[in-house]
């Protein structure tokens, strides 16, 4: 019991709730994401010694996955990419008067999927690492099909809309150094698109100076006053009863921040169309169904621990965010890897506990503050405009520290206002630019495994399964509108 010890000294506790309460705060500002937010923190870790340090950067990690929810339900500006799937029903939530059951709803999920998170990277992390270890090219690409056909699906009324902008998503994806090759693509003599295109940047101008321009074309104005919120009505049994929800989202939050290369964004769009398409009542997402909250709150904080799992057992960072824990552990002499567990097993099973600690800490910080967050709607919106401009400019140059990152946003902006205003959807746009270099690099990698036949993705059992899952997705809407038919004849 000397890790328990250990991990209840009032400094690693100390670290614990200033990390996660730097980490909400950061987390809920339009433009600030949970990289920054670890790397912002990163700097007052070299004097500390590793485990008061890894506190610090995992409260900001988990608090910067649940804090982007606030905005993303307040003012329908997701504050990180992983809270963009929020804002489907969280926002119409709190246009109704329900702001404090959406964001008791958000905070109840993430609590319940960082809690999954940490039984997992306790119990089954190295069951999970080996499954993992089991993908080759043909997995990956497969993963990420099965991930682009669920984002489509759940993209809006049109699949064929949802495959249009999923593709205008993986044309931007090219853009830049070829991954394989290492030719240059669709730079047009500009040396800044090198790197390609930043997901910050197109996330920030879609949704957010979409949102503004929206709102200033509506010419909406703020009354200083905040939205009806008097007090979160709904109790959490009653949350609770939606367990299978939460259980289901969380197991799929494990399972997608296990496999290295994706996120939490992705964890949360796939969990909101698996509980829309299951639903027996799925006309009611999108509308300010609590259950949209719930899913993909719990599936991407469900990431957190899960992302721990490669990162400790095969030394490969799940996530940027864990990327940036790498480089912090290897500065305090740490080498990550499957040695950890025997020579540092000691080190490990105080993280594991510490987790457990930061989630429930978190839930604590979340209610005592839950009535405040609210708060953000008493800034008008004119005034409120400029402040986002600020923050998502910001945001975009903070990445790469380019200007020519601002006009991207910019740009994107203003494409993410038309995007609306013709009913295209945004999120397989997003999702599809996300996962574009991880499905070109392991398409072309399998083709060149298999000499140049396709029928490597079709023998593989794991490949398999996730294309024939994908392509009932696709046909999942078609299949609802033939079954529809008969029944209102």
């Amino acid at each position: 019991m000397d890790f328990l010890a250990e991990i209840l000294a009032p400094l690693n506790l100390l670290m614990m709730n200033v990390g996660l309460a730097s980490g909400i705060i950061i987390g809920a500002l339009p433009g600030l994401s949970v990289l920054l937010a670890i790397t912002v923190l990163l700097p007052f870790t070299f004097g500390m010694s590793s485990l008061p340090g890894m506190f610090l950067l995992l409260g900001a990690y988990c608090g910067a996955t649940y804090g982007g929810s606030i905005t993303a339900i307040l003012i329908n500006t997701p504050g990180t990419p992983n809270a963009a799937a929020t804002v489907l029903d969280g926002y119409p939530m709190a246009q109704k008067g329900q702001a404090g059951n959406a964001l008791k709803a958000a905070l109840v999920g993430s609590t319940f999927g960082g809690l999954v998170s940490c039984v997992a990277l306790i119990f089954i992390a190295p069951i999970i690492a080996q499954f993992a270890l089991k993908f080759g090219p043909p997995e990956y690409f497969s993963l990420c099909v099965f991930g682009l056909s669920v984002v489509i699906a759940v993209g809006g009324d049109s699949v064929i809309k949802g495959i249009v902008m999923a593709g205008v998503g993986l044309l931007l994806s090219t853009v830049g150094i070829d991954p394989i090759d290492g030719a240059s693509r669709f730079r047009f003599g500009r040396s800044e698109l090198l790197g390609g295109i930043t997901v910050a940047a197109l996330m920030l101008g879609v949704f957010a100076i979409g949102e503004i321009l929206n709102k200033s074309y509506t010419g909406e104005k703020g009354n200083g006053k905040a939205l009806e919120f008097q007090k979160a009505t709904v109790k959490i049994r009653e949350l609770l009863r939606h367990w299978w929800t939460m259980l289901r989202s969380s197991f799929l939050g494990v399972f997608i921040g296990a496999v290295p290369g994706t996120g939490g964004a992705i964890a949360a769009f796939l969990s909101y169309n698996i509980t829309k398409s299951s639903s027996k009542h799925p006309e009611e997402f999108g509308e300010g169904c609590i259950e949209g909250v719930l899913a993909p709150e719990t599936a991407n904080n469900a990431v957190t621990g899960a992302t721990l799992i490669p990162l400790l057992t095969l030394g490969v960072p799940g996530d940027t965010g864990m990327a940036v824990l790498f480089g912090a552990l290897t500065m305090q002499g740490i080498t990550p890897g499957p040695s950890l567990f025997t020579e540092d097993k000691f080190w490990v099973y105080c993280i594991m506990g510490g987790l457990v600690l930061i989630n429930l800490f978190m839930f604590l910080q979340g209610q005592v503050f839950l009535r405040l967050f609210v708060n953000v709607t008493r800034v008008p919106v004119e005034v409120l405009i400029p402040c986002i401009m600020i923050f998502c400019s910001l945001g975009g140059f903070a990445v790469r520290s380019l200007m020519f990152d601002v006009a991207i946003v910019m740009i994107f902006g203003f494409i993410g206002y038309w995007l609306k205003r013709f009913n295209y959807p945004i999120a397989p746009l997003a999702i599809a630019l996300v996962l574009g270099p991880l499905t070109e690099t392991n398409l072309r990698r399998a083709i060149i495994l298999s000499k140049g036949s396709i029928s490597i993705f079709f023998t593989r059992p794991i490949s398999l399964a996730f294309l024939i899952v994908a392509l009932a997705m696709l046909m999942l809407p078609l299949l609802r509108r033939l079954w529809k038919k008969p029944q209102e004849r």
